[in-house]
């Protein structure tokens, strides 16, 4: 047959334009979770956006994919003829980025500009809102994500936010972030936070919680403790209830759950510290490799400490009897300084009798997670973090909206 043949004028039919990427990746997630609650915190969506698109591109094949009733998601056979092909395309599509992002480190390399960009303003000589504002310019490069709901609150006096993925959530998770108890904000947060609780699937309460030198220890302690008595008298137990902490925030952590121990207060049913900053002595740090950060340490500590004593196991938990305390997830990064005392604190945990776990990611900065946006173990390290609080809330006997 030659190439005028009216034969060769026959074509397969080409799918619709209007189908994205973001339309194949929810169907590809529920088809594999069977599950829309599992599948929207995967992609850090909420539930009734993951339906949208599963509508959508149902409109745009013409066909149902998927059944779904009170109890269970099940495949069509239409939806069993896409999902292979679907994970195919997304995986080959996955592979060709990430090869060209991975020459000359790109991705890595971004989030190292961050921090290079922050470098000179956290010297030493430095003044404290020069500092300030430093971190919230470098917060602001980043974008809340789309589905997250943010309201004001007052958290047992505690100015908040509240960040959820649907206004009918419940809120179970308390983050504290870190800042070196100097530095740091409510609102400078919310984009990572907003994207840790649409992973964990349920509502996060953000403290904007008082920082030194203008309010020293105990003032952050005190701020963390009303806001967790505030998060548990609406929660529907405390064992629901997950504590979450990056850097110094994941100290604060500990010094919280500490205090609890102390007096007897309920507990949270988990923990979850994100590279935490526990050694306010800086004695891991090389003096003269680490000279700059051993000094942003410095000045951190006898700006919070004022004189107060820091091997007082509440605000050096490296030294803390940890008994009694709830299970930990920890997270740090291979090139993270702080490392080191991650891996201390998990190793004390365990000797104490905690169920306490460290998971490492192959990433060279400190506080990795907050590109969630581009880094993929950081996407990856926010997934299990979401997956771990998903635990706590089935441990303590309540599932989360299917």
């Amino acid at each position: 047959m030659d190439e005028s043949s009216p034969g060769r004028l026959l074509a397969l039919p080409q799918a619709p334009d209007a189908v994205e990427l973001r339309h194949l990746r929810a169907f590809v997630a529920v088809a594999e979770e069977l599950n829309f609650g599992r599948a929207a915190a995967r992609l850090y969506l909420s539930q009734p956006a993951l339906s949208r698109q599963i509508r959508a591109l149902k409109r745009l094949l013409g066909a149902e994919l998927l059944r779904r009733s009170t109890h269970r998601v099940e495949l069509t056979l239409a939806g069993e003829a896409l999902l292979p092909r679907a994970v195919d395309l997304l995986e080959r599509l996955d592979d060709a980025v990430a090869a060209t992002r991975a020459v000359g480190g790109e991705l890595i390399g971004r989030a190292t500009r961050h921090w290079d960009e922050l470098r000179e303003a956290l010297g030493v000589d430095a003044g404290l809102q020069e500092l300030r504002d430093a971190v919230e310019a470098m917060h602001a490069q980043f974008a809340v994500p789309a589905e997250v709901l943010v309201r004001p609150a007052n958290a047992g006096g505690v100015p908040s936010l509240v960040l959820t993925g649907s206004p009918e959530q419940e809120t179970t998770v308390l983050y504290l972030h870190g800042g070196g108890y100097i530095l740091g904000s409510a609102f400078g947060y919310r984009p990572l936070v907003g994207a840790f609780a649409l992973a964990a699937g349920t509502g996060a309460v953000l403290p904007d919680y008082r920082l030194a030198p203008e309010h020293p220890f105990p003032a952050a302690v005190q701020d963390a403790l009303r806001a967790y008595a505030w998060i548990v008298e609406r929660a529907p137990s405390p064992d629901r209830v997950v504590v979450v902490g990056d850097s110094t925030g994941g100290a604060l952590v500990l010094s919280l759950l500490l205090s609890l121990v102390a007096e007897g207060l309920p507990m949270p049913g988990g923990a979850v510290l994100l590279c935490p900053g526990l050694d306010l002595t800086g004695a891991h740090l090389d003096p003269v490799a680490d000279a700059e950060l051993v000094g942003h340490v410095r000045r951190s500590r006898e700006l919070y400490l004022d004189g107060h004593p820091v091997d007082d196991p509440l605000v050096s938990p490296l030294l803390a009897d940890l008994r009694g305390l709830p299970p930990l997830l920890v997270q740090a990064a291979t090139g993270d300084k702080a490392r080191t005392e991650a891996r201390r604190l998990v190793e004390r945990a365990r000797e104490h009798g905690v169920d306490a776990r460290l998971e490492l990611y192959p990433a060279e900065t400190h506080q990795f997670q907050m590109f969630w946006s581009f880094l993929p173990e950081a996407a990856e390290a926010l997934q299990q973090a979401g997956a771990f609080v998903r635990e706590v809330g089935e441990r303590a006997g309540g599932s989360r909206s299917a």
